[in-house]
């Protein structure tokens, strides 16, 4: 009895692996759009190195802060850039 309840234990754990890593290989990823940032809300370092971390944007819409969007067309759609300036 408790090799059958291990073994299904193990095979459990084993399948709930396996849709976790599907699950996150099918997540998108989420592209740099530099100048929508507001003030306090980037999402990481400014590009010319004034601050390092997320959230310490001083200005809103500025060309060397970003936000993680969806992709390109979420980004042009923002009128930002995925380059920064």
């Amino acid at each position: 009895m408790n090799k059958m309840l291990l073994t299904a234990a193990l095979a459990g754990v084993f399948a709930a692996g396996v849709v976790t890593t599907a699950q996150a290989a099918d997540a998108p990823t989420k592209v740099k759009c530099f100048g929508i940032a507001k003030a306090g809300k980037n999402d990481c370092k400014a590009s010319d190195a004034s601050h390092a971390c997320a959230g310490k944007s001083t200005s809103d819409m500025s060309k060397v802060d970003f936000s993680l969007v969806a992709d390109k067309a979420a980004c042009d759609a923002a009128k930002g850039t995925t380059e920064a300036k």
